[in-house]
């Protein structure tokens, strides 16, 4: 049966009897309203470590006061069930107090990397996914840590802490997990409705077209412009934005074609609900390129 701790107290504990028998130990955070997508996340991490700690926790710090912290889908029970079921060994479900005690103001900020794309939608948002992240890797002290690649620039963000502060800890990337129609998978998708779950899908389709046209040699900023108009045109009320970046730096490419490695990323909104994806993209024949270069190493 997985365990379940409320504190950090009782979360060191369990961590400290696995490092008396050499266990290895992989932790997965979430803001819990599982879905097969984090379970994913923990099929990876069960497959790095021998023991996996999976954090609960909505974290206020990450919300706007006009955002959804107080409707944010919360389902502990089933989320339990559901970590079990995976695999999970411990749960770790603290309360905002128990992550913010009374006086606590220590905040982390990554300034390069989290001044654009979400950074810039939503200033308040990656200073308090750095300053919780830090917290929990602090806590659990895993070896291993996992978080998904629909999230990439926090993805990067987090890459970017650890390498800073100088924690002892790998940091994993999943695969993006879809429903059949290519919708990412997010706990916000509950929000949408019957309607907009139509429209919805559109957003990774126009991104694995632009995917393809840069693939094509097609220049950065002409397919930018054409994916934010195809995706206003298909229904979204808002656009926040389409840009391609370098997939190790997130450094903005263009406006000609692509040069290496690139992610195309996207945020757009239908109705009050906000949905975020992101698809690889490289240059055709750069890629065939490095194909025969490795066959030939072989």
């Amino acid at each position: 049966m997985t365990e379940v701790a409320r504190t950090r107290t009782e979360l060191r504990a369990r961590i400290a009897r696995w490092r008396r028998d050499r266990v290895s130990i992989a932790l997965v955070p979430t803001m819990g309203a599982l879905h097969e997508g984090h379970l994913s996340l923990i099929a990876l991490a069960r497959a790095r470590a021998g023991a996996v700690v999976a954090s609960l926790f909505v974290n206020p710090t990450q919300f706007a006061a006009d955002e959804d912290l107080a409707s944010y889908p919360r389902d502990e029970t089933q989320d339990h069930a559901l970590l079990e079921s995976a695999g999970c060994d411990l749960i770790y479900a603290p309360s905002v107090a128990e992550i913010y005690p009374a006086g606590f103001s220590t905040v982390i900020a990554v300034p390069p990397l989290a001044a654009f794309l979400e950074g810039a939608v939503r200033p308040h948002h990656f200073a308090g996914v750095a300053t919780v992240v830090a917290k929990l890797l602090i806590q659990a002290t895993p070896d291993v840590a996992v978080f998904g690649e629909k999230d990439y620039q926090q993805l990067a963000i987090i890459r970017r802490l650890v390498l800073d502060l100088d924690l002892p800890v790998e940091i994993l990337g999943g695969t993006i997990v879809r429903d059949a129609n290519g919708l990412a998978l997010s706990s916000r998708n509950v929000y949408l409705s019957s309607a907009q779950c139509e429209i919805a899908p559109a957003l990774h389709r126009f991104l694995e077209a632009a995917a393809r046209d840069l693939a094509a040699g097609d220049a950065v900023k002409l397919v930018e412009a054409s994916a934010t108009a195809e995706l206003k045109t298909a229904g979204f009320s808002t656009v926040d934005y389409v840009e391609v970046r370098a997939a190790d730096t997130l450094e903005h490419l263009g406006p000609g074609p692509i040069t290496g490695p690139a992610r195309v990323l996207a945020a757009a909104r239908l109705g009050k609900t906000r949905l975020i994806d992101n698809v690889a993209a490289q240059r055709s024949d750069q890629l065939a390129e490095r194909r025969r270069a490795l066959q030939l190493r072989r």
